[in-house]
């Protein structure tokens, strides 16, 4: 007997697409039928004729319940990720209490977030400019072989537990990450320039939401990705520019890759889609990130980059902040704010609407850019990332034709707002399923309202809470936490369902650029 079968899911094959039934046991793939009159399962799911690809992957998060358990926890994010289509989750080590940057800090974190988890999750690996400092670089290879999937390094202040690097520092890092045959990804900003620029643009009095964008200019970003080239050619290690926001970016890493250095990047849906005069004018602090939003140009670039294969998936930076106590805090403004927006759960469908459904890439394109290449570039492939029999029963299922409009009001992520706000949508996640099971159902009320043991979900240790924490809106308010759970509609899974997915080998996208 077969454990489940997705039937009427309407499967790519290339840019077409084929209706059929997919058989599931022991929550891998087993087979595709045509006529399944004569199988027998203990489960049905049914895919009712929609579009279905391999589970989509955001590898780029920064679900922060480690420490700041007022902000996004595991729960509300791996929550907002399957709302969204995403089966799995790539975790960042930098925002958490401590970060994670050893294999005993990992564990901790793992202990922490897992119990919360819906969707399954990997994650990356720590490394900064103080374990060069302090002779800590042993805990690279030490992360590598217990199964993360890549290093984070910052060239720009991120949290005080994750110091950024200097140049050299930086280097240090690229040799000992290159050893390891795993990517090494790096926040593409130079801190001399940023730091100069927005400390000129305070003094000068400027308080508008776009001056945050023109002090972090395009150029800091470029100067930054052309010193991590560098970096990557004389090191051999294998660069991967994160969050990338300009065209120029686009550009650099294209002529990178034709000179057969070893680069990819990834951008995000803001990026596509926003421009930072209008929505960092509207939206202020909301729409603050880094790197900043860019130009209306940047957005083509960036698409055009998705086609020519100079960008080579899509990540979203989903970093959210609460509103109350980081973003409109009585006496911040534009400088003082937390940089961070939501984007885990509006991923899928921004992509789906804005590039499928309106004809910019194709539905290969689209397969490869939300699911198959991070699988593969991040070593995960072909576990997740796939429709092969053996790969894990992990699928999205889409309504393409379904309009709908983001509404803050309405979202999983635990923040309350978004930059997307009011965008108009043709293209929406009508199923999530991980490993065979259903995960998230469109307008079904789902499991979470009746969840009871929210002390066993939530527990934090109290010794590795931040400052942040201690004076934030929601440890005044615990309550708000539990009737956010409460009200996410949808989950069929109960929290700990999701799984710590370690990096199953190492491998390489294949450098494709059109001409």
């Amino acid at each position: 007997m077969i454990d489940v079968i997705i039937k009427n899911a309407r499967i790519p094959q290339g840019d077409e697409s084929v209706l059929t039934n997919i058989l599931v046991k022991d929550e891998k793939i087993t087979g595709f039928l045509d006529d399944i009159s004569m199988i027998q399962a203990k489960e049905v799911i049914d895919a009712n004729g929609n579009l279905t690809l391999p589970g989509c992957i955001d590898s780029h998060t920064h679900l922060m319940y480690q420490g700041f358990p007022h902000r996004e926890n595991f729960l509300s994010g791996t929550a907002a990720a399957a709302t969204g289509g995403v089966t799995t989750i790539i975790d960042m080590p930098c925002c958490s209490v401590p970060s994670v940057r050893s294999v005993e800090q990992l564990e901790t974190k793992l202990s922490i977030c897992g119990p919360q988890a819906v969707v399954d999750y990997a994650m990356w690996g720590g490394v900064t400019g103080e374990d060069v400092r302090e002779g800590w670089m042993h805990n690279v290879k030490e992360q590598a072989d217990y199964g993360v999937v890549a290093f984070k390094v910052y060239m720009t202040p991120s949290v005080p537990t994750y110091p950024r690097v200097t140049d050299p520092e930086m280097f240090e890092c690229f040799k000992a990450v290159a050893k390891t045959g795993l990517p090494i990804g790096i926040h593409a900003e130079n801190f001399a320039m940023c730091d100069f620029y927005v400390n000129r643009f305070r003094e000068e009095g400027r308080l508008d939401g776009p001056a945050w964008a023109e002090a972090r200019m395009e150029l800091a970003e470029k100067v930054a990705i052309e010193l991590g080239i560098s970096f990557a050619e004389a090191s051999g290690a294998r660069l991967h520019i994160v969050h990338m926001s300009t065209g120029i970016g686009a550009k650099l890493v294209k002529e990178a890759k034709i000179k057969g250095i070893d680069v990819t990047s990834e951008s995000c849906p803001h990026y596509l889609t926003l421009n930072y005069q209008e929505s960092m004018s509207k939206y202020g602090p909301l729409a603050k990130i880094a790197p900043p939003l860019r130009t209306k140009k940047d957005n083509e670039e960036h698409w055009k980059g998705i086609n020519d294969g100079s960008i080579d998936f899509i990540a979203t930076d989903h970093a959210p902040y609460e509103i109350e106590s980081e973003k409109y805090k009585d006496g911040m403004n534009i400088w003082t704010s937390f940089p961070g927006i939501p984007g885990v759960e509006t991923m899928v469908p921004v992509i789906v609407s804005e590039g499928y459904n309106k004809g910019r890439i194709s539905l290969s394109k689209l397969v490869d850019i939300l699911s198959t290449n991070a699988a593969k570039h991040y070593g995960l492939y072909p576990k997740k990332g796939a429709l092969n029999i053996g790969s894990d029963a992990d699928f999205t299922i889409l309504d393409l034709e379904k309009e709908w409009t983001i509404d803050h009001k309405t979202m999983v992520s635990m923040c309350g707002y978004t930059p997307l706000e009011g965008m108009k949508l043709k293209g929406k996640v009508y199923k999530t399923v991980v490993r065979g099971n259903l995960v998230y159902q469109d307008e079904q009320e789902g499991i979470l309202n009746k969840l009871e043991n929210y002390d066993v979900v939530f527990n934090n240790p109290e010794e590795l809470t931040s400052e942040q924490y201690k004076v934030s809106y929601r440890k005044q308010h615990p309550e708000v936490v539990v009737d956010h759970i409460k009200n996410i509609k949808g989950i069929m899974v109960k929290p700990g369902f999701g799984k710590f997915t370690k990096r199953v080998q190492i491998m390489k996208l294949d450098k494709k650029i059109t001409y």
